[in-house]
């Protein structure tokens, strides 16, 4: 039996609650699927984003444990959907100003036509056995999220493609092969992301390319931090998500971490500290790559925001960062 249930603890001290999930899944019509979704979001207070693709679903969304419950059970109806697995955490407020529900090509952009992950994926592993595997000198370890991502944590060992986005993997993959598999028998090649969907499409392809022992660590990053204590735990630095908490640590903790609304990319403390840091307009990371043109439209929106802070209301602009384009 599935459960939407988080911790007391947390239910106590959170009034909302914050839904990771995605489903490989075969949806014939996905934009039939559209409109009743949506409806049902916005008529239960939810928000968020919800990506709908002929190979199933993929979002984050945050509101009352009742009107997840209500969402959660409507998704779970869907064709393929019965299994769908959901990564629960808390928040102090919403962490989305909209709720969009929209059609894609894919639910995680890969751009390999051939990968499907509804016809063979991996092996997957629980959390309670993937410090084992990780372990394992004849286990190579792949982190497949994006470089800013893996620059704030990652598991120990963990190889980093250094890639800008996850359409970049295949490339790196079939770059680097040779020098990863070597010759001989192959060794075992085991990979993560946030919440698992990256990782699962990731053994698709490499299924698709030959490799057979694969592995991937089910329900990703989220859910080994949620069940592994810290001290058991190989995991190093914080993990970032895609609202507005940035990043979470063990247990699910919200991290130290803020967001560059420039660039959407994660800003630590260092970060602010530098002479291209200013909220809500650069960062050091965008600060090269962005005209003072850009900057002063940055300003603006920012002071906007500031502005309909101070009157108690919300600034619905270009300021929160995706919830459901990268990751589940």
């Amino acid at each position: 039996m599935h459960t939407t249930d988080i911790s007391a603890a947390d239910a106590a001290t959170a009034p909302l609650c914050v839904a990771a999930l995605y489903q490989f899944a075969p949806f014939q019509d996905p934009a039939a699927l559209r409109a009743p979704l949506l409806a049902l979001c916005e008529a239960q207070g939810i928000r968020g984003t919800l990506l709908l693709a002929r190979e199933g679903i993929n979002g984050t969304i945050a509101g009352s444990r009742e009107g997840l419950d209500a969402v959660i059970a409507h998704i779970r109806a869907l064709p393929g959907c019965e299994g769908l697995d959901v990564k629960f955490s808390s928040a102090a407020e919403t962490p989305f100003h909209r709720m969009k529900v929209r059609l894609k090509r894919e639910i995680v952009t890969m751009g390999e036509p051939g990968t499907d992950p509804l016809a063979t994926v991996g092996t997957y592993v629980a959390p309670e056995d993937w410090n084992a595997l990780i372990s394992d000198p004849d286990t190579i370890l792949i982190d497949t999220r994006n470089d800013y991502e893996v620059a704030i944590g990652t598991f120990n060992g963990a190889i980093d493609p250094e890639t800008r986005s996850f359409r970049e993997f295949p490339e790196w993959f079939r770059r680097e092969r040779e020098r990863l598999l070597g010759e001989g028998k192959a060794p075992r090649v085991a990979m993560f992301c946030t919440g698992g969907i990256r990782c699962e499409k990731s053994t698709a392809f490499l299924k698709q390319e030959g490799v057979e022992d694969v592995f991937h660590l089910k329900g990703g990053i989220l859910k080994y931090l949620e069940t592994i204590p810290a001290e058991q735990s190989l995991w190093h630095g914080e993990c970032f998500v895609f609202d507005q908490r940035v990043s979470v640590g063990h247990g699910l903790v919200q991290g130290s971490l803020s967001l560059c609304h420039a660039c959407r990319q994660p800003v630590s403390e260092s970060d602010k500290a530098s002479a291209h840091y200013e909220e809500g307009v650069s960062c050091p990371a965008c600060f090269e790559s962005r005209t003072d043109e850009q900057r002063a439209r940055y300003r603006e929106r920012h002071r906007q925001e500031k502005l309909a802070e101070a009157r108690g209301q919300e600034h619905v602009g270009a300021k929160m960062p995706t919830s459901a384009g990268q990751e589940a």
